[in-house]
Parts: C-alpha cells; structure tokens; sequence
C-alpha cells in the first residue's frame, strides 16, 4: 500500500480549486508530521496552515512554480491549490537552519501521503523569499519559512516515464500532460 501512496503522491501543479480543505483536514496532515523523526529530537520546526481564500491567495502570491518550465504559468489561472501548509523552523529552539533540512523533507513527504491516502496531491515549493513570505504571513523574526507545501484536488494528468540520454527535466505535452522522468531501478543501485 506505501508503493501505491508513494507513486500516487507526484509533484501536482494544477488543482480543481472548487475543492475546499478543513482547518482540522490541515491539522491532521500536521499531526501526522509530528510523528516523524527529527534530528537529536530537537522538534524545531512548526507550521503555518492556510486555507481560507484570502490567506491562500497571500501565500500562492509569494511563490514560483516549476522553474524547469519558465514559459509556463503554473498553476494555470484557476488552477491554484486551495491550501498550504508552510513547515518554519523556530530559531529559539535552535538557530541552525542547515541542520534541520532532512527534517523539513521527512514531514513534508509524510503530509503529501497523508493527503494522497485520501485521494488529494500536492506540491513542495521552495523558490519563495522567506522573509517577504515571513512578513505575508505576519510571522515574529524567529520564525522562518523553510519551505511551503500546496495541497489540493490534482486535476492534471502525470506520467512517470524512464528518463532517457540522462535527461531528468520534466516536460508537458501539447495537452498539457506533465511528464516526470525517473531513473530505473538497475541505474540507481550501486
């Protein structure tokens, strides 16, 4: 079942915006995070939920989407995601934010199959400048944007395909199919 999680949990960049979440759907995907291991058991990080219009458009504003696709506006215009969990990291339990990245890729993942096991996606952004994000949000100075997880109703189509001539940029299709390379198993074991 965690295969069929993992491969069903992809990278989504388009949404049925119609699709609303809870504040509690969003604390459970937390609650989830919480669980996770975290380094020497420090547990810095704490998270910003938003999915009320107004505070997700504020944060969807702060962002830029696929940077391997620059003549594509993504999400498309009404396609946006219809909430976001931002994973910070409190400076006051401890200042080294280098420290705490595996962290911050554990709880996000864990959070993305949480929503995937109830048929929804999402997207890890991590191009946004944290402190015009930290100021969107009206966040103390200790508190730091570490990266900002989309969730929503996927409405796109992915494919994983093989990569090919080592090739791994994603690419879409004149119908706007999005097509995500991966290594094959005998490539990646050493």
């Amino acid at each position: 079942m965690i295969y069929d999680l993992v491969k069903a949990s992809r990278s989504y960049r388009g949404y049925d915006h119609s699709y609303k979440f809870t504040e509690e759907q969003l604390k459970s995907y937390v609650e989830c995070a919480r669980f996770c291991p975290s380094s020497v058991n420090k547990q810095p990080l704490k998270y910003f939920i938003a999915c009320d219009e107004e505070m997700v458009e504020r944060i969807q504003g702060e962002t830029h989407w696929a940077k391997a696709l620059p003549e594509l506006t993504l999400p498309h215009p009404g396609k946006e995601p219809s909430a976001f969990i931002v994973i910070c990291q409190d400076d006051t339990i401890d200042p080294s934010l280098a420290r705490y990245q595996r962290d911050i890729g554990i709880v996000a993942q864990t959070m993305l199959l949480a929503a995937a096991e109830e048929g929804l996606g999402g997207c890890m952004i991590g191009n946004f400048a944290a402190d015009s994000l930290r100021n969107a949000l009206g966040l103390p100075e200790n508190i730091h944007p570490m990266l900002v997880v989309a969730f929503g109703k996927p409405d796109e189509e992915i494919r994983i395909v093989e990569v090919q001539d080592g090739n791994t940029n994603y690419y879409r299709d004149g119908n706007d199919t999005h097509y995500v390379p991966k290594r094959s198993l005998e490539e990646i074991l050493l």
